[in-house]
């Protein structure tokens, strides 16, 4: 994940669980549209459905873009 930092003394931008909506997991970051943040690993890895492209990940975000669209950074895909 490149050119993302997290401060410790803000909450702003935090490290999540998600499942993405991607068709294709060679991408590094999500509009919110295709994320579901979830409350837990497991929720997450729970909620993954692959044959409907819904994979569970670590996640940051949100972060607004140039273009003022929210998007979550994946850290790392959970299977």
């Amino acid at each position: 994940m490149k050119g993302i930092y997290l401060d410790p003394d803000t909450s702003v931008i935090e490290e999540q669980f998600a499942v993405i909506y991607a068709p294709r997991r060679s991408r590094e970051r999500f509009p919110e549209s295709n994320v579901t943040v979830m409350s837990s690993r497991q929720a997450a890895i729970d909620g993954a459905q692959p044959d409907r492209r819904l994979f569970a990940a670590r996640v940051v975000g949100p972060s607004r873009s140039s273009e003022g669209v929210k998007l979550y950074y994946v850290v790392d895909w959970l299977d």
